[in-house]
């Protein structure tokens, strides 16, 4: 799998790519990531890579030329290393894309990777995104200064799925690996001190009986997803995630009961 990163800010990559429990999928070559600055392809001596946008308005719109020529470079490297791969999928990360969610990652940490075009300013020359462009992803609602920090979103989310870089079966349980929030989690001491007096830990995480532990995280699972994100309710209703048992404790919830063990 190769990721290549067209990128103004190569740097910012660098610490992400070498630390935290991801790192194993980068050293290990599972996930490869291959930065391109996109200002080593310029066409004229100042290195520029915007300039104002026609019809006026603020900002700057990055050209279209040296990113023609970028593209150009990765698809011919690509091609020499990953002869079998085809023509690689074009990532431009904005606002206007497909909100980024957990089956997206889920496909593209089964697939042989894709070039992440990294926008800035104003964003990126159309011509650009018509000719090229084959995906186009948001992180939500709201806007940040380039999509550099998008892309090393996607490139955790595809890294900490790959085999071997998580201890199993964490990535199983996520939030969302099954159309759910993830419920909570406690650890020592079993007895916590604070100043709202002793915080203690739900008994039937001491108990030992596995069934009841499922039982009880599935539960919790289910009332936060149900108070939190209704929609993700309905969305695993409709593909028939949810048991019996499951509608059951649903329908206690709607009625005011808190889970069993709450």
């Amino acid at each position: 799998m190769r990721f290549d990163v067209v990128t103004l800010f190569p740097e910012l990559f660098g610490a992400h790519l070498t630390q935290g429990i991801t790192r194993r999928a980068f050293a290990g070559g599972q996930v490869e990531v291959r930065l391109w600055p996109l200002r080593d392809f310029a066409t004229d001596a100042y290195r520029r890579v915007d300039d104002r946008p026609f019809g006026g308005g603020p900002g700057m719109v990055m050209l279209a030329e040296p990113l023609e020529t970028a593209l150009a470079a990765v698809r011919a490297e690509r091609a020499a290393a990953l002869a079998d791969a085809g023509p690689p999928a074009v990532v431009h990360f904005t606002p206007a894309g497909r909100p980024l969610d957990q089956a997206q990652v889920q496909a593209w940490a089964a697939g042989r990777g894709a070039v992440l075009l990294c926008g800035r300013y104003e964003g990126i020359d159309q011509r650009v995104i018509d000719r090229h462009v084959t995906h186009e992803i948001s992180l939500g609602d709201y806007v940040i200064s380039g999509g550099e920090l998008a892309a090393l979103v996607l490139l955790d989310a595809v890294a900490r799925l790959q085999p071997g870089v998580l201890a199993e079966p964490s990535a199983a349980e996520d939030s969302f690996a099954d159309g759910l929030l993830e419920g909570p989690a406690y650890s020592r001491p079993e007895l916590l001190q604070t100043a709202d007096g002793p915080a203690g830990v739900p008994a039937v995480l001491l108990s030992g009986h596995h069934a009841h532990i499922a039982r009880w995280r599935r539960d919790q699972s289910l009332a936060l997803t149900a108070r939190r994100r209704p929609d993700l309710i309905a969305r695993a209703r409709a593909a028939g995630r949810l048991s019996a048992e499951d509608e059951r404790v649903l329908a206690s919830l709607a009625e005011g009961d808190a889970p069993a063990g709450a």
